[in-house]
């Protein structure tokens, strides 16, 4: 795959994860007083960069098999495989009703996810832009 390709994908991958978690964010919200609600958090970008590290770190020695139950020491994960999970968090706990619901950081992690948004689509806009020079050019 080539690189404005892949960089678009990582782009538009990126934009979707930020609009999952807009839902995800404006549903805790919304559930902030509700007896024993649990957020949601949306887990993509890490393992995303997880996947994206296979691509560029190998190990110094990588071992040969030599049979099919040998246990690989390196295994190169395709970035496009990461989804988009929801993930209920269940380690914290905010009010006395069970609800772990904190307004004030829901709305700061809204504001980050909005910038986020905004800034992928740029990002995306101006890879776009340099196609379009070239192809005037």
């Amino acid at each position: 795959m080539n690189t404005f390709a892949k960089t678009v994908d990582l782009l538009h991958r990126g934009m979707d994860a930020a609009s999952v978690r807009h839902d995800v964010l404006a549903n805790n919200l919304t559930n902030a007083t509700s007896w024993g609600f649990r957020r949601t958090n949306v887990n993509f970008e890490s393992e995303l960069k997880r996947a994206l590290d296979t691509e560029k770190f190998k190990p110094a020695l990588e071992l040969k098999l030599t049979h099919p139950k040998h246990i690989p020491n390196h295994r190169e994960r395709d970035y496009r495989d990461v989804q988009i999970r929801r993930v209920l968090d269940y380690t914290t706990q905010y009010n006395n009703n069970g609800n772990n619901v904190d307004p004030e950081q829901e709305l700061t992690l809204f504001t980050k996810n909005q910038m986020r948004y905004v800034l992928l689509a740029q990002a995306a806009s101006f890879e776009y832009s340099q196609v379009n020079q070239v192809l005037r050019g």
